[in-house]
């Protein structure tokens, strides 16, 4: 962003030379007035129309291929461990976001072809997430999701158990549109999964696009909004994995974008909107929990917010029908989750509670025990990440009570009456007001990122929260950083600002999103060919079905490739952590492994190189700042009735159907 603007600078001049004495505190507050008030500066938004440049469009195009080729020479690089490998791919990344983000901010850029580059940058950063593994799956949640679209290919039913994602059978929509694709098509699973992901991106941001546009009006507003939104840090990896919250916050936006567009239909086409975005709730219902609690949130919200609004000319048509959808979008997730049996306490549960323990603990001063684990990111990647931060706070400010004016029914643009009129509960879109509001959650969400036992939160919570933050900083580079007077540094400092908040988006993503070596219990870095190979080998001779443990990334190995049925714990109240973790077999454990029906352990001896990056190695409660000895991983060896039957120098196998005979 920059300094404040011209006309700015001359009230100030004018108040200081008005008399002989100078009050710099009424000075001040005048100063802080004008940058964050909700003067709209008067004016339209957007130019008048124009005609798409093909000429910026072919360059473009040339430059983002350009840049995805050094982000795969990076990425080959990396794999090779090769020093240059982040002299390739982070320029890549840069030339990739920095040209097209400034075509798509820039003030005259045509309305087609803002959306044209939107759509082809969002599938550019869908690409560099998919080139990282272009093979197979390789996230932890797509694993979760990969083993359960097999098992209902193979047992042809929904609602088979999945003890790695106990809630993910509720929620089967996924697993059911990848794998008609793959019955329909014939083609592998990762490939109709990553089409499916590839159209669910494109689906995205042009639904986002729409409903942005829709609110405020303005083609402009909405494209800046939608940079602003791949700041979030769910948006480049989270949100592009081959997990229920990719489709989950697709239907979501959808659902949004239909509500806003259908917001003036009356009669038949009322009708039919409303039939719509109940169909839509309903497929988000039994898709994702959060994108479904995301919805219910906001419609909820803007029904609240129309009853509470005072405006006479509003049509007892229209507020019925918002009404209805809020009430629908609160009750069918209910409904089902009642028809399904509600797991969502039990697994949400435990993470908020530690979430906001954490959190609290944090601010009261408490010590730190829960920061063991993840190394810090590169001085450049927590830089970028840190200014953008820093910008979209300054966005967020400069913006929200113009943001709130833009509701306002006054016919004032400047001064504080605007907001008089929305404090009197009297605005023409309570969509854009209940956004306005939920930018408030961007700092919030900041926060319990600082914290590792608060991070799952703040990181879910920016998916929703940064549809009001893009809403925000779009009317804030509009109407205030860009203002009337488009020249000199106006035109450029906003999109570099926009450049460098999308570039945070990228570097917020993963802790290292360039491909590497293995490294130890570091979720996608850990997966590698030698695991892989031994969960075929256990599929090949031991045969599929057998109930194994180990440690979290050989589960995710086990149950996908090796489809075995994996074991999170030994018996009832004994995690496998316990019996890994020591260098001898106490008494309980010993007995636990007799009693349980578990029949492999499969050890991984790399656990002993180094601490894990994540900080545990087998449940994320479970965090440990050092790694395992030899001596406990190797404490099987000497156990009557336990053999080693796998040994490939790292990885060895243990088979414990012999303990069983005691019993």
């Amino acid at each position: 962003m920059a300094p404040c603007d011209e006309g700015m600078m001359l009230m100030m001049a004018a108040h200081f030379t008005a008399g002989t004495r100078i009050n710099p505190l009424q000075a001040g507050i005048r100063f802080v007035s004008a940058v964050i008030g909700p003067d709209l500066r008067g004016g339209s938004a957007d130019t008048p129309p124009q005609r798409a440049n093909s000429g910026w469009i072919a360059v473009l195009c040339l430059t983002v291929a350009t840049a995805l080729l050094l982000v795969v020479a990076g990425h080959a690089a990396g794999r090779r461990g090769y020093d240059v490998a982040p002299l390739l791919f982070w320029p890549g990344i840069v030339l990739l976001v920095a040209p097209t983000s400034l075509r798509i901010a820039w003030p005259t850029t045509a309305r087609c072809e803002r959306v044209f580059l939107l759509f082809l940058l969002a599938e550019a950063l869908f690409y560099c997430k998919v080139v990282y593994s272009p093979t197979s799956f390789i996230g932890h949640d797509e694993f979760l999701h990969w083993i359960a679209a097999d098992d209902l290919m193979t047992a042809r039913r929904l609602f088979l158990s999945n003890p790695l994602l106990p809630i993910g059978p509720t929620y089967p929509a996924l697993e059911i549109v990848s794998t008609a694709i793959v019955n329909l098509t014939g083609l592998p699973l990762f490939v109709a999964g990553t089409l499916l992901l590839a159209v669910l991106k494109g689906t995205f941001i042009g639904a986002l696009f729409l409903f942005f546009e829709s609110i405020t009006g303005s083609p402009r507003i909405a494209a800046i909004a939608c940079l602003a939104y791949m700041g979030c840090s769910t948006f480049v990896l989270f949100e592009s994995m081959f997990s229920y919250e990719s489709l989950g916050i697709v239907l979501c936006v959808l659902i949004f974008a239909v509500e806003a567009a259908s917001k003036d239909l009356v009669g038949r086409e009322r009708l039919m909107a409303l039939g719509l975005i109940a169909l839509l709730l309903m497929s988000l219902s039994v898709t994702h929990h959060l994108a479904a609690f995301y919805a219910a949130i906001y419609l909820g919200a803007v029904a609240f917010l129309e009853a509470l609004r005072r405006d006479a000319s509003m049509r007892s048509e229209a507020r019925i029908a918002v009404g209805f959808t809020g009430m629908l979008a609160i009750a069918l997730p209910i409904l089902w989750m009642e028809a399904r049996g509600n797991h969502l306490a039990g697994y949400l549960g435990p993470i908020v509670e530690t979430g906001f323990k954490t959190l609290l603990g944090k601010i009261a001063g408490a010590p730190n025990s829960d920061q063991l684990g993840a190394p810090p990111q590169p001085l450049a990647m927590r830089l970028t990440t840190l200014f953008a931060i820093l910008l979209l706070a300054l966005g967020l400010a400069t913006g929200f009570f113009r943001s709130l004016a833009m509701a306002a029914p006054s016919d004032a643009r400047t001064g504080w009456r605007p907001l008089q009129d929305v404090l009197g509960r009297r605005w023409r879109d309570s969509r854009v007001v209940f956004l306005s509001l939920l930018a408030f959650g961007f700092p919030i969400s900041v926060a319990f990122r600082l914290t590792i036992g608060g991070w799952e939160i703040g990181n879910r919570m920016g998916t929703f929260v940064f549809i009001g933050v893009g809403l925000v900083v779009g009317v804030s580079v509009v109407h205030f950083w860009e203002s009337r007077t488009l020249r000199g540094w106006r035109r450029i400092a906003p999109a570099v600002a926009l450049a460098v908040i999308v570039l945070g988006g990228v570097t917020s993503a993963a802790l290292e999103p360039l491909r590497g070596h293995y490294r130890v219990a570091a979720d996608q870095q850990s997966i590698e060919s030698m695991g892989i190979e031994t969960a075929l080998w256990t599929k090949a001779w031991l045969g599929a079905g057998n109930r194994f443990t180990s440690d979290r990334i050989n589960r995710l190995l086990l149950a996908s490739y090796g489809r075995q049925d994996v074991r999170v714990k030994i018996v009832e109240g004994v995690p496998p952590s316990r019996v890994f973790e020591n260098e001898t077999l106490g008494p309980d454990e010993f007995w636990a492994l007799v009693r349980s029906d578990i029949d492999f352990l499969l050890v991984d001896l790399r656990l002993s190189t180094a601490p894990p990056v994540l900080g545990f190695y087998f449940e994320p409660w479970q965090r440990r700042g050092t790694p395992l000895s030899g001596a406990e991983l190797l404490k099987f060896n000497d156990i009557k009735g336990i053999t080693r039957i796998y040994d490939n120098g790292w990885i060895v196998i243990y088979d414990v159907r012999g303990l069983h005979e005691n019993l």
